[in-house]
Formats: structure tokens, C-alpha cells, sequence
């Protein structure tokens, strides 16, 4: 064995041994204690980041992270070190793309993380980066976000000397629309192009920005890799389930007492969110879980599910975003359901017709049945148009309308049937709960 390989092998014990010391935050909140409203602040609760000077330590990381289990919480749920894996592997210097572009209306939880812990953010994005051997990094927050962008500013301002050069990390505002979020997109804003998603390979991973390998990961998922590599995989699988380790953030919405950003284990029962935000499974007439590319649940079927990837998917729903928004019973799921329809219809990139006209079809369809305007034959129609967009968009967004309409036809099978052959109901009109932007503000290429 080499002198280098020693020294590697050295400092990769003093690392495992430091880790070790070092017991982490005991129970939640883990991303969100305490804020720290310094870096100087943040560095005596956390200590400094592993170095990862050698190859081997760089190495070893990935595999601990891979070793976590930790899944991307942007919404793909994507293995966190077989994409940093990927990446390293790509060489031609990478770059890291830190993705707090929160495009899902009904989800604050990115920009409260980016508000409340900004440095733990910058963490994951800059041990991220040393594993992967990149010296570039983007952080990116929705242009309306200002509190989120003022927060990262400041705090990237603070840490000059963690750059490997003054123009290394750039903080983005990427455009307020719904797709703008999603991987490709953002390689093209960041590439000087409007923020329009593609589904042309290659992926970002093999070419990105600049086409160099890049690693797009949620800002969620990076400040967990930054407590585990300060902390290791064991005591990052010391909450949630051995299927899913690690916490969760999750916006709360609608029919609770105390609605907001709550980080919760891994696999959770509904109630326990419900509960927390000071709501109960029996005062809502339905679920919605994963945002607007999620599902609506009945609330029977919610009460024996989690918040858990894999027991959504088998139930026909998914975590997504992490958004739960509970339905009031008084409120009309047929209405709710066609203003997001349209919200989402006018989102599209108009890159393919499935999705600018099958949509718009679509909405309207779902608005006439809301208003009490729809004829006999509608809901057939409904359906078949759901049938020709499904699998045939340039990007995910007309698949996620269908999921999300098909879940409201199941769960609100008998509302939509009343809507159809007697009108609207009396709830049609009532004050809306799914929280959308205003149209007004929203563009592409905004620089």
C-alpha cells in the first residue's frame, strides 16, 4: 500500500470515527430545528462538512448514502447515491443543481427548509458536489419565492471560503410555472433557454448544463445527505421504516386547525398527520396526498395507508411532493377538482397536442360538469379524452392530470354522476380550498 492510499485510508477512519462521536439530532425535527441565524451558528450545532479530499472518501460517501436508502423527496422518490453515482461516473467536471424550484402550488415545505436552514442546504449541495467532483454549483427558487431567495443569498454570502472559486455558486430565480421545476427544464433555463422540460435523451446526469454531467436533486433531499454524512447511515435509518429510513416534510392543508410545514418519520399513519395540524380523518370528506401530480383518497382508504412511497404505490397514489390536503366535507370534490384541471392545462409548455388540446379538453369537460352546464354523455367523454392523453406528452405533466383526474372519478364517483344528470350541486360554489397562483404573474424565460 501506498503512502497516498494510507493517508486516504487514514482520514477515511478519522471521518467514520468522527461520525461516530457525533450522535445527531435524537427523534424530529431534524431539518427543521431551531433555525441558526449564522453560519458561525450553524457551524457550532453541526461541525464542519467532511473534507472528501481522496477518491476514496469520495467513494465511500456515495455508498454510505446508498447504504441509507435515501430516496429523492422532490417527488421521483429516485435512489439518492445511484444518482450521485451516476454522475461521478461521467467525469468532464460535473455540476450540481440545487432544485428549490417549488412549482406545486399546494407545497411550502422546500421554501420554508430553504428559509429556516439555509446553510444546511448549502451542506448537502457542497458535499454533493465534492462527491461527485464538482466545482460549480446553482442554486435555484422560484422568482416569487423572495423570502427563500433572500434567505440563500445571505447565507451563501457568509461562506466565500467554502468556494472553490468566487464565481462557483449562483444563485438562480427560475420562473414561476408549474413544469419549470423538473430536471431538464431547469438545465435549460440554466442553459439560457426558457424553462421548458424535454423527455430527448440524454438526461441531465449524462449531459447537463454546459453538457457536463449534472446532479439535479431536490434541496429536501440534499440537507439530508448533509446530516448523513455528518452523522451516518445507521442513525439516518433511526426513524421512519426499514423500507423507507429518514423523515419527511410535509405541507399540511385545508380542514386542520393549524395548517403548515410538518416533518414527520417516514411512514406515518394519515392520522398522525391529520392530528398534528389539529384535523381528524372524520371531519374531511377526502384526501388529497401528493400535490397535484398525486391522488384523491377516501378517507376510509387514507386510514390505513402512510406516508410512504411504497404503500401509496400499491394503494395507486404516491407521496410526491409531500402534500396532504384534507377535503373538507362540505366542500365539492368535482369543483376543486376541475379548477386544478384547468390550472394544470394552462401549464402546458405547448410542446406536444396531447397536452395542449387534450387538456384543455379535459378541463372543460370537468368545469361544465362543475357548473351544472354538462349534458348526457359527458363523463364518457371525460373519460375516452383521459384514455388519448395518457402516455403521449413530451414531458410528465399530461400522465399526472389523468392520475389526478381518474382518482377524483373513483373517489367522487357519485358526485360526478349527480353533477352530470342534475346540475350542480349545493357546494359547487363554495370557497375554494386547493390553493392556486395567480395566472398573472407567470412566464417562461423571466431572467
Amino acid at each position: 500500500m501506498s503512502a497516498r492510499q494510507g493517508r486516504g485510508r487514514a482520514r477515511g477512519r478519522e471521518r467514520n470515527q468522527a461520525a461516530a462521536r457525533a450522535p445527531g439530532p435524537i427523534g424530529l425535527p431534524r431539518l427543521l430545528a431551531a433555525p441558526c441565524a449564522t453560519y458561525a451558528e450553524h457551524l457550532a450545532r453541526y461541525g464542519s462538512l467532511p473534507a472528501l479530499r481522496g477518491r476514496a472518501e469520495r467513494v465511500g460517501l456515495i455508498r454510505e448514502i446508498e447504504t441509507s436508502g435515501l430516496r429523492g423527496r422532490g417527488g421521483g422518490a429516485f435512489p439518492t447515491g445511484r444518482k450521485l453515482g451516476a454522475v461521478a461516473d461521467g467525469g468532464r467536471a460535473p455540476v450540481v443543481v440545487a432544485n428549490g424550484a417549488e412549482g406545486e402550488p399546494a407545497s411550502h415545505k422546500d421554501s420554508v427548509l430553504m428559509s429556516r436552514s439555509p446553510h444546511l442546504v448549502i451542506d448537502g449541495a457542497v458535499v454533493a458536489a465534492r462527491a461527485v467532483g464538482a466545482e460549480t454549483i446553482y442554486f435555484v427558487v422560484d422568482r416569487a419565492d423572495t423570502r427563500a431567495r433572500d434567505a440563500l443569498g445571505r447565507a451563501i454570502a457568509e461562506r466565500t471560503s467554502d468556494m472553490a472559486r468566487p464565481d462557483a455558486w449562483r444563485l438562480v430565480e427560475v420562473p414561476s410555472r408549474y413544469v419549470a421545476g423538473e430536471e431538464s427544464a431547469l438545465v435549460n433555463f440554466v442553459n439560457g433557454n426558457d424553462a421548458r422540460p424535454v423527455t430527448v435523451p440524454p438526461r441531465p446526469y449524462e449531459r447537463g448544463v454546459r453538457g457536463r454531467p449534472t446532479l439535479v436533486q431536490n434541496v429536501e433531499t440534499l440537507a439530508d445527505v448533509a446530516l448523513i454524512a455528518r452523522y451516518g447511515a445507521p442513525w439516518f435509518g433511526s426513524v421512519g421504516t426499514t423500507d423507507e429510513p429518514g423523515s419527511v416534510l410535509t405541507t399540511v392543508l385545508g380542514a386542520v386547525a393549524r395548517p403548515g410545514v410538518y416533518e414527520f418519520a417516514a411512514g406515518s399513519r394519515f392520522e398522525t398527520v391529520l392530528d398534528a395540524a389539529g384535523g381528524s380523518l372524520a371531519s374531511v370528506g377526502a384526501i388529497l396526498v401528493g400535490g397535484y401530480f398525486g391522488s384523491w383518497l377516501a378517507p376510509a382508504d387514507a386510514s390505513a395507508l402512510a406516508l410512504a412511497q411504497g404503500v401509496l404505490r400499491r394503494a395507486g397514489a404516491t407521496l410526491g411532493c409531500g402534500v396532504v390536503v384534507a377535503l373538507p366535507v362540505e366542500s365539492c370534490g368535482v369543483a376543486e377538482t376541475a379548477r386544478v384541471a384547468r390550472y394544470l392545462a394552462s401549464e402546458s409548455a405547448g410542446q406536444c397536442g396531447p397536452c395542449v388540446h387534450g387538456l384543455a379538453a379535459v378541463a372543460g369537460a370537468l368545469e361544465a360538469l362543475a357548473a351544472g352546464h354538462a349534458r348526457r354523455g359527458t363523463l364518457l367523454d371525460l373519460d375516452r379524452w383521459l384514455g388519448d392523453v395518457a402516455g403521449r406528452g413530451a414531458c410528465h405533466l399530461p400522465d399526472a392530470v389523468v392520475g389526478f383526474v381518474r382518482s377524483a372519478r373513483r373517489v367522487f364517483a357519485a358526485d360526478f354522476d349527480r353533477h352530470e344528470q342534475h346540475g350542480a350541486c349545493a357546494h359547487a360554489h363554495r370557497p375554494a380550498v386547493l390553493p392556486l397562483p395567480d395566472p398573472a404573474t407567470r412566464d417562461w424565460s423571466f431572467r
